[in-house]
């Protein structure tokens, strides 16, 4: 059964087609009635091991080691780190503070020791790891099953605004959006946030927050669509509801405990019938106004 109904949205373009709008819109509009909003990172595409990959290629291009030995990332405890820190810069910094608890010395022999030189460390990190990503990226990454259809709806749905928030760096988020969405598609958007738009990555609410302001939808009329322990805390700490999508290394976490409206193995299995608009809104009021419905039981929605 679907979690959640609808009927028709009612809004300001009732044509059922968007004008081309910047990555990044620059105002508000009043007219959305609700807001649907999706991550990048494993709601769109898989990309916990593309990333993973590229950490490591950046590591052994500066030849990095804690303790004389190499700094590697295995897969089990990526894991551990994506469902922990947001965003890849806090990532290593909390790899070197608090796993290795000491910060590695590159194959020139040098180590940080000021807070200055271990900024500055893994911005060299993050700004290679970011070419060696958007190559893995062009090579492999696909877009989830589900996922563009669920797209594709939305952004011909007059009144609802149509968003994606993402805590990856811009560079790296671009080369995805761009490669998997498309940029036509993508211009359709209502609003584009990386992490590079915010100061404080999730589990913050913080890119959530501003997702909200700046299209004008109230943080209950908005739903987040999530793979990760972390984005749900920042949809849930931003007061919206929160769908889950989740991946292999996520499927065992407590999603509904931490206040997920639904989780879900996948958008879509092949000649299944997948997620649409109708499991996600419901006609609220007299007015046709279709709201995210937030009655009904936080439980795992299995329909596969």
């Amino acid at each position: 059964m679907p979690f959640l109904s609808a009927k028709t949205f009612s809004g300001p373009r009732s044509s059922g087609t968007r004008a081309v709008r910047p990555v990044v819109s620059a105002s508000a509009s009043p007219e959305f009635t609700a807001a649907l909003i999706f991550d990048c990172d494993g709601v769109i595409v898989e990309t916990e091991e593309l990333h993973r990959l590229a950490y490591n290629a950046s590591f052994e291009h500066f030849g990095l080691t804690t303790n004389g030995e190499p700094v590697v990332w295995s897969v089990e405890y990526y894991d551990i780190l994506q469902n922990t820190v947001g965003g890849g810069k806090p990532k290593m910094r909390w790899h070197f503070t608090e796993t290795a608890k000491c910060w590695p010395t590159t194959r020139d022999g040098f180590t940080p020791v000021s807070e200055d030189e271990q900024t500055k460390l893994i911005d060299d990190l993050q700004d290679i790891k970011t070419e060696f990503y958007k190559k893995i990226v062009e090579e492999v990454a696909e877009a989830r099953p589900g996922v563009i259809e669920l797209m594709d709806e939305a952004l011909n749905t007059p009144g609802l605004a149509v968003a994606i928030c993402s805590a990856a760096t811009k560079a790296g988020f671009e080369k995805v959006v761009n490669a998997i969405v498309g940029p036509e598609r993508l211009a359709r958007f209502d609003l584009v946030l990386a992490g590079d738009d915010v100061t404080r990555k999730k589990p913050d609410p913080l890119i959530y927050n501003l997702a909200s302001e700046r299209l004008g939808v109230a943080p209950s009329e908005c739903v987040v669509i999530e793979d990760s322990i972390v984005g749900l805390r920042a949809a849930v700490g931003a007061e919206m509801n929160c769908i889950i999508t989740c991946t292999p290394s996520t499927a065992d976490q407590e999603f509904l405990e931490e206040g997920a409206s639904a989780v879900l193995p996948v958008l879509k299995r092949p000649g299944m019938y997948g997620v649409t608009l109708d499991f996600i809104f419901t006609d609220k009021n007299e007015e046709g106004v279709l709201k995210p419905d937030i009655t009904l039981p936080r439980r795992a929605l299995m329909y596969v």
